[in-house]
């Protein structure tokens, strides 16, 4: 995460049964919460977002209904984990979120 946005007025303490989805992200979980994710951060939560478009190079696998992904709704999209990380379609391509 590059930038440092944290997550105000949230009073929600989100983990094991909080009833969002949670999302494996690089070392730590983002929770979807409210169309957009949240990390927890030195007892607060940070927004994790991508701040950047970054390309998933060399994907041969389309994600879709029965892909076998997990397809995460995200704001306007859809994103599919896939590895480890988020994925969302965008220009003929994939993103890494």
């Amino acid at each position: 995460m590059s930038v440092h946005t944290t997550h105000t007025g949230h009073d929600h303490a989100h983990g094991e049964g909080c009833g969002h989805v949670a999302v494996p992200h690089n070392d730590h979980t983002d929770y979807l919460h409210d169309g957009h994710l949240h990390r927890a951060h030195d007892g607060h939560y940070d927004e994790c977002e991508p701040t950047a478009h970054t390309a998933h190079d060399h994907h041969d696998h389309v994600h879709g209904e029965g892909c076998g992904h997990a397809a995460i709704p995200h704001g306007d999209h859809v994103d599919y984990i896939h590895d480890g990380h988020r994925h969302a379609q965008h220009d003929g391509h994939y993103d890494e979120h």
